[in-house]
């Protein structure tokens, strides 16, 4: 079976699109199939509340976050921050922590010897 990947995106994110077709072509490019991403929308704060949804776009692997959030990062719905591995603040993940969180799925997924 093929890892679960999740988009987690609320409606004030001008990111998701952009996220939405990273997403897709690191899928592709781990041999997963883009089509069977699973996109939802966070419409409430109960949403965000129950879902744990800190910030959009959230990606989630397996129920993991690609990026785990600060343990003080409350349930909101705002646009989300990440910090590329080069430091920089970034509107999306970066591009290496998603691979990295897929292999990871991917791997885990691998028969042992």
């Amino acid at each position: 079976m093929a890892p679960t990947v999740e988009l987690l995106w609320w409606e004030g994110c001008p990111s998701t699109a952009r996220t939405r077709a990273l997403l897709a072509e690191l899928m592709a490019g781990a041999g997963l199939d883009p089509e069977d991403l699973r996109v939802a929308e966070v419409v409430s704060d109960e949403d965000a509340e129950r879902l744990a949804f800190v910030g959009s776009p959230t990606i989630r692997i397996d129920g993991r976050d690609v990026v785990p959030p600060y343990p003080d990062e409350p349930p909101a719905l705002s646009c989300r921050v990440y910090r590329l591995r080069d430091g920089r603040p970034s509107p999306v993940p970066d591009p290496d922590d998603i691979r990295e969180a897929l292999r990871g799925a991917l791997g885990a997924m691998e028969p042992s010897p």
